[in-house]
């Protein structure tokens, strides 16, 4: 298969092998590629940057008892704590290299069990936005919950922010003055999540750096736009 040219299909098997769901041949055919690929690594590379954020917004959640047999079995773990022992005090080279092969399959397993076996008043995501900095790096993460009305931002990198400044999140419409969603407390923030935030004429989501408590102007924002991305909708 020449998956070069193709470029819809590049990116699925690129989603799919950062969330684990590439499996068996498929996954082995795709890392054969992505040695031969730089580009295909550099989609990985994004999605890999995409998908990660998410898991700030996964509760805990105990994963069931299928899971932790799949890697007992694929690890070969033995049954008893004494060999349980011996078995991590094992020093064969063989053994550490197959653990970092698996370890990565594994949590990208361990995520997605997350991510599906949610609670039943779990947040229904409905759109996302990943925020980027001057430096094009993913610095803040927002979920639209339209079930619930709500709207969670969470800040998962980037410089701290001063004692004295807040940041104020916005959505700028095509035309007319931007919209207040909220000022963050502590890096993060869960606020309603009115219509015209996720409107179609919503051009872009800005967040600035604001005196303490948010933007003094009822107008709009007052600092420099120090994030800046777009919803994508789910």
């Amino acid at each position: 298969m020449n998956i070069r040219h193709n470029i819809v299909l590049r990116q699925k098997l690129a989603a799919e092998y950062v969330l684990g769901t590439l499996r068996g041949g498929a996954r082995r055919r795709f890392e054969g590629w992505l040695h031969q690929d730089a580009d295909l690594r550099n989609i990985t590379a994004q999605w890999q940057q995409r998908l990660a954020p998410m898991a700030e917004f996964a509760g805990d959640v105990q994963p069931p008892k299928s899971v932790w047999s799949g890697i007992e079995r694929r690890l070969k773990l033995k049954p008893s704590a004494a060999a349980g022992w011996r078995f991590w005090l094992n020093e064969n080279l063989a053994f550490w290299r197959s653990l970092g092969m698996v370890s990565t399959a594994m949590a990208a397993l361990l995520l997605v069990v997350v991510l599906t076996n949610r609670p039943v008043d779990a947040p229904v995501i409905s759109y996302v936005a990943t925020l980027s900095d001057d430096k094009a790096q993913t610095a803040m993460v927002l979920t639209a919950d339209r079930k619930h009305r709500a709207l969670d931002a969470r800040v998962v990198g980037g410089d701290l922010v001063a004692a004295d400044k807040s940041l104020h999140l916005w959505a700028v419409p095509k035309s007319g003055k931007p919209r207040s969603l909220g000022v963050l407390a502590d890096n993060r923030g869960k606020f309603a999540l009115p219509d015209n935030a996720i409107s179609d004429d919503v051009a872009v989501l800005a967040v600035t750096l604001e005196p303490k408590g948010g933007s003094p102007d009822p107008n709009g924002p007052t600092g420099p736009i120090v994030y800046k991305g777009h919803w994508v909708r789910l």
